[in-house]
């Protein structure tokens, strides 16, 4: 059985929505990142960037959310694209935009937003034009196609719906007003039974609430209390 260690954050999301669209079974091993348990040797020994979401299957340790996706794809045979290396092209394409782009930018975006000191003003222009620059990416290429990669559902559905579930977080509550063929997608895959199921799993786990020390302890050492 895969374990699954999980807290409820974009990346960990893209990979409980492959999981439960497969039907593997796994085990789900909660990482509170509040209270510092990335962090600890055991979970740096399983992965030693300290991040989640990470899967172990029967021994073999895959780290970084969009590795898992591809991994558990090639594994089942199961949200690849059909059309040979083209449209294997196409989909590791998109999958690296999401892995270097969406994501990145988001994260930060979502830092200098609602975390970093004040003042800041040059780095949450910055982020917050890149973050909206990519969403923007994202909603042409939905204007004439159901998924990302046309008529099939693949990982690279996945891997953007773990990040579009937190656009307002990241670039703000009117986002979606602007997005509106990245919305009726989100909503379209938001609807699947599996997404549904997702949106359920982190409310099976007591997730620590933190104090403003803590969270810098852990969430952001370079700036934490001493």
């Amino acid at each position: 059985m895969i374990k699954f260690y999980f807290n409820p954050s974009p990346n960990p999301f893209k990979v409980a929505l492959l999981l439960e669209e497969t039907g593997l079974s796994y085990e789900v091993v909660p990482i509170d990142v509040h209270k510092g348990e990335q962090l600890s040797p055991a979970f740096l020994a399983i992965n030693p960037n300290g991040k989640v979401p990470v899967i172990v299957d029967d021994g073999v340790r895959v780290f970084d959310s969009n590795a898992i996706l591809l991994y558990l794809a090639e594994k089942t045979g199961q949200f690849l694209p059909p059309g040979g290396p083209a449209a294997r092209a196409e989909m590791l394409s998109w999958l690296m935009f999401v892995a270097t782009g969406i994501g990145p930018y988001s994260g930060q975006a979502v830092h200098f937003r609602h975390y970093a000191p004040k003042g800041l003003d040059y780095a949450d222009k910055r982020y917050q034009f890149e973050a909206r620059r990519h969403y923007e990416i994202l909603n042409e290429q939905l204007g004439s196609k159901t998924h990302l990669l046309g008529e099939h559902y693949t990982i690279v559905d996945m891997a953007a719906w773990g990040w579009a579930c937190r656009i307002p977080l990241v670039i703000g509550d009117d986002a979606w007003d602007s997005l509106p063929n990245l919305k009726r997608w989100f909503d379209h895959v938001s609807a699947r039974p599996a997404a549904v199921r997702v949106n359920t799993l982190a409310n099976k786990f007591t997730f620590k609430t933190e104090t403003e020390d803590e969270r810098r302890r852990y969430m952001f050492r370079h700036t934490a209390v001493p």
